[in-house]
């Protein structure tokens, strides 16, 4: 069974919505040392908190045995090791942790689903952690609701409260019902879908443009840096992020007198095939704050075909598969990076069409509706090649 869930062979239909998300998540639980760091030109200590090595490798010789094949245990025992509030940054509403057990990485999520947690019901999973080398593994998930004992609770908006056998844990889901972007960020084409806070901590605005039928994810600057960028030695106008390894296109085109934006172009492959922290925004759509219809039109605008056959959050009946937006390229070099620039530089793109250099679209074009492939086939994405940007 695949389980990456909406991998980035298939940018652009209805691929598969595997509710546990697979994914490399947090660092693994190791001791927070605190030590006494002197800042300069204060007399304020402040603690340092440290991931070492002596940590790492006592937890590696941990012999306890778990009950892996009892999901309700598991999740039991995954509320008893959180503290009673926790926050849950990223807009799809997972909770990702990590653990190891009898000496292998294991990754996991709590998800309270946009379409399910107002109806009592809440995500668990867990597996072995992903690695390009070794092949992937069983997937133990389960949804839980009251049947299961199991009480899910709203508390407020965005608030939900979680418990199962005397274990309560509340999960304050991420508001960002405030956020939209700055004066002169979006062109006249453009409609704003919403707020993107995404696993590597990086937010972005979900933009739509109606002329050329394409989405943009452009970086939020409002929001505080969480990630240093570095230009290309080849140009300056694109640069790359040293935490994270997403690539941005410095868009200072999109109109006179108008600040400059920065367009996602570009995801690390190494990345993707992982699922880690950093394989890029297309599974944190702005669930909560979406508005009404205006995604679902927007995917209608692009795929007409799809009516009937997704929601207003853009999932199919049952929830099985969600339309994929991934305007970006999965990259390995920074060379694979400079066809946006060219296309950018290019006199033969006409201007109105510029922002349509910042799509990339793989040749051939996947299939409008595609199931999620198999792992041979995401082994081989390396090799997908495409001559340009979608502008001309």
């Amino acid at each position: 069974m695949s389980i990456d869930v909406r991998p980035p062979t298939g940018r652009r239909g209805l691929v598969s919505r595997q509710p546990w998300r697979t994914a490399q998540r947090i660092n693994f639980a190791v001791a927070a040392l605190a030590i006494i760091v002197f800042v300069t030109g204060a007399s304020v200590a402040e603690p340092l908190k440290l991931y070492t090595n002596q940590a790492y490798l006592e937890e590696a010789q941990d012999a306890r045995v778990l009950p892996l094949d009892d999901k309700k245990a598991m999740f039991k025992l995954v509320l008893d090791s959180l503290p009673p509030r926790v926050k849950v940054y990223p807009t799809e509403n997972y909770f990702y942790f990590k653990f190891l057990h009898n000496n292998v990485p294991w990754a996991g999520n709590i998800r309270l689903d946009v379409l399910e947690r107002d109806k009592g019901k809440v995500n668990f999973a867990y597996f072995e952690d992903l690695a390009e080398w070794k092949s992937e593994d069983q997937v133990r998930h389960k949804l839980f609701d009251s049947t299961d004992g199991v009480v899910v609770e709203k508390v407020a908006a965005l608030l939900y409260r979680v418990s199962i056998a005397g274990s309560t844990v509340e999960f304050e889901l991420n508001n960002l019902s405030a956020v939209k972007p700055p004066p002169g960020l979006m062109v006249d084409d453009e409609r704003y879908i919403g707020p993107v806070h995404d696993e590597s901590g990086m937010r972005f605005f979900l933009l739509y443009n109606s002329r050329l039928k394409i989405f943009h994810y452009i970086l939020d600057e409002t929001a505080q840096r969480t990630d240093q960028l570095l230009p290309l030695p080849s140009t300056d106008r694109i640069v790359i992020g040293k935490r994270t390894g997403f690539a941005y296109y410095r868009d200072q085109k999109h109109g006179v007198g108008k600040p400059e934006r920065k367009i996602l172009i570009g995801v690390f492959e190494g990345n993707a095939r992982v699922n880690n922290y950093f394989d890029g925004p297309f599974d944190q759509l702005p669930d909560n704050f979406i508005e009404g219809e205006q995604l679902r039109s927007a995917i209608l605008e692009v795929e007409p075909q799809l009516k009937g056959r997704i929601d207003r959050f853009g999932i199919s009946p049952g929830g099985a598969d969600r339309y994929m937006i991934a305007p970006y390229r999965f990259y390995r070099t920074e060379e694979d990076l400079l066809v946006f620039h060219e296309c950018a530089e290019s006199k033969e793109v006409p201007v109105k069409n510029f922002g349509a250099c910042f799509v990339f679209q793989e040749t051939p074009p996947p299939d409008t509706v595609t199931e999620a492939p198999p792992a041979a086939a995401r082994q081989n994405r390396a090799n997908i090649k495409a001559a340009r940007p979608a502008a001309r």
